[in-house]
């Protein structure tokens, strides 16, 4: 399906691929990991012709469609519902015609390829994919102008889903998702029945949903069999053979060399040297075994405060004009207390996060908060608000006005910044290196408590390990929000359930929960599916049959269609003279009688059914 060969590929005089090779065949799903900067997201880029190569060629197989999210969100008065369904391009335009135009040749072409592609089964389709990434029924018929950015770039994700293109090209697709529809994503992945590319730093979704991973690997991509688990044990076999083999070498140079530096002087000798150090040539020196340096992350020690540090007494919280989004609190926060937030996006997460952060105040009920307590709070947004036009060493000096400038440096590098990047303007850093910059800005007055609000979104799964050693380390308390399971296995000891207007205690791990997000679902999908059999009512009581009358009247003109191409065809196939004139023909006639006769089979069963079903409503 896609042949990467012999690429080379620089962006700003770095070479980012050079001499790489990969295949991709037809059907696999291939994870596309490195780290944070490696150009995952620039060879997507190249594969769908947006950025130009060096030198080498990618080539798409002949015909295939290729889809991916679309980079702007899509916005104005349509809706959900709309949007997706036009992301089928032919199915659109198939409809379109069908309802246009006056020949009833074309009429029962459409409709023969609508009924191929099942295309009346689409508003179905869209409509679970909608759901699925957390728009109920009344969300997907309001206008996309009445949601944020990122539910909008759940629409756009939901489309590219939709349309279901033979090579499907995924960048980090569960950044703006919570941990519902990131399992439902997980889910409808695993059963993509074309061939998908996707960057991801999800190691839970890699494992589940690709069956080849393929590696930024020094410039060179290598691919590997199975999800990432299994690329890195793979990887760390290689390397520590790799290391093995070079220790050999060089042991084995080191005897010889120590031979020829012995006896080169020695007349005697001299032959048993020059063929030693023939062989000393012809060991070249194995490839130095590069490995990506690790980012250590690590949040300054807080002065330690007697429990508790917050409590909730019959809280309720919400917004100036609006009611309460969240009633009845009644918890107790306390220093070595590490809790994530659960419950789908909507139900009030964030708003119970600048609850805790300060960011809110009460409407009813009593808040208690330690004196002497500095809050963390990592939300989202704050990476698009870092200042442009200053380096990560001059936005943390300006919140340590009395620091010396090795101690503004030293707090960087508690968060991966070396001397050299702490100097490099803040829109030239990676997202990556963006959220480490707001990690060490937050943590200046080192709080005792942190609210990470999907800390992980631009962190690569090195950084995201060094997240939740830091975490483990840090002596404070942490409020975590992610959909990220791993992440919340390893650092949660508490799980706060986030629904129907409250918050309270989980009773269970993450893997209880997962479970209940998914029979949910699944008794939801069931019901629904039930729901949808129902015969459409009108208010009054009596049935819709407008619809019903359509299907009707085009299924008559496929069959109609369909039986006039079966009678050329026999007629052909009755006539001696075609025997005669084109033997071989025959093979291609009889075939094609064949495909008509099922598909006019097929045509006529549906007339039948829904003939039947126009009658009995009537």
């Amino acid at each position: 399906m896609l042949h990467i060969t012999d690429i080379t590929l620089r962006i700003a005089g770095r070479a980012l691929l050079q001499g790489a090779s990969v295949d991709v065949p037809a059907g696999k799903r291939a994870g596309l990991i490195g780290r944070n900067g490696a150009g995952k997201s620039t060879l997507l880029k190249a594969i769908l012709g947006e950025v130009g190569l060096d030198d080498g060629s990618i080539t798409i197989r002949n015909g295939a469609r290729v889809g991916t999210v679309a980079q702007e969100a899509p916005a104005g008065q349509t809706t959900p519902l709309e949007a997706v369904l036009a992301a089928d391009l032919e199915r659109a335009a198939l409809m379109h015609e069908a309802e246009t135009t006056t020949d009833p040749n074309r009429i029962g072409e459409a409709h023969a390829r609508l009924l191929e592609i099942d295309a009346h089964s689409a508003p179905s389709r869209a409509a679970a994919i909608l759901d699925g990434l957390g728009f109920d029924t009344e969300a997907q018929g309001r206008p996309l102008s009445s949601f944020s950015g990122g539910w909008r770039m759940r629409v756009a994700l939901a489309a590219a889903l939709f349309a279901e293109p033979d090579l499907l090209l995924l960048d980090e697709p569960s950044n703006h998702l919570d941990l519902e529809a990131a399992l439902w994503l997980e889910n409808f992945l695993t059963t993509y029945p074309r061939t998908l590319v996707i960057v991801s730093h999800d190691r839970d979704l890699l494992d589940s949903v690709v069956d080849m991973t393929i590696h930024f690997d020094n410039a060179k991509l290598v691919a590997y069999p199975g999800g990432y688990s299994q690329f890195e044990r793979i990887r760390a076999e290689r390397l520590a053979h790799d290391r093995a083999h070079a220790v050999k070498r060089e042991s084995e140079r080191a005897r010889l060399q120590a031979f020829v530096d012995r006896f080169k002087a020695k007349a005697s000798k001299a032959t048993q040297a020059q063929s030693r150090m023939k062989r000393i040539a012809k060991l070249e020196p194995m490839p130095t075994v590069l490995e990506e340096a690790s980012i250590n992350l690590a949040f300054p020690e807080p002065e330690e405060l007697a429990p508790p540090l917050i409590t909730l007494d019959g809280v309720s919280v919400g917004y100036e004009t609006g009611k309460p989004i969240l009633k009845r609190l009644g918890l107790r926060l306390d220093p070595d207390d590490r809790v994530a937030l659960l419950g789908a996006n909507g139900n009030g997460k964030s708003t119970f996060a600048k609850l805790l952060a300060g960011r809110l105040q009460t409407m009813t009920g009593e808040m208690r908060r330690s004196n002497k307590l500095n809050v963390g709070y990592f939300a989202q947004h704050q990476i698009e608000e870092l200042t442009l036009g200053l380096t990560a060493r001059q936005q943390m000096a300006s919140l340590m006005p009395k620091a010396t400038d090795t101690e503004v440096r030293s707090r960087l590098g508690r968060f991966g910044f070396s001397q050299q990047k702490a100097d490099v303007l803040v829109e030239k850093l990676s997202g990556g290196e963006k959220a480490r910059l707001v990690f060490a800005l937050i943590t200046v007055d080192k709080p005792q408590l942190l609210i990470l609000d999907e800390p992980t979104n631009h962190l690569d799964i090195d950084a995201r390990e060094s997240l939740v050693r830091a975490i483990g380390d840090f002596p404070g308390a942490v409020i975590l929000v992610s959909h990220d399971r791993r992440l919340v296995d390893l650092v949660a000891d508490r799980l706060w359930l986030v629904e129907d207007g409250t918050v309270a205690n989980f009773d269970g791990d993450v893997e209880a929960y997962t479970k209940r997000v998914l029979e949910k679902r699944r008794r939801s999908g069931a019901g629904k599916k039930a729901e949808s059999e129902k015969p459409a009512k009108k208010s009054g009581g009596g049935v819709s049959l407008g619809p019903l009358k359509k299907k009707a009247k085009a299924a008559e003109a496929l069959v109609e269609k369909l039986s006039a191409e079966k009678a050329i065809l026999d007629a052909k196939l009755a006539d001696s003279k075609t025997y005669a004139k084109d033997p071989a023909s025959l093979i291609f006639l009889t075939r094609d009688h064949k495909s008509i006769g099922d598909k006019l089979a097929a045509a006529e069963a549906e007339w039948l059914e829904v003939a039947e079903e126009l009658e009995r409503l009537s």
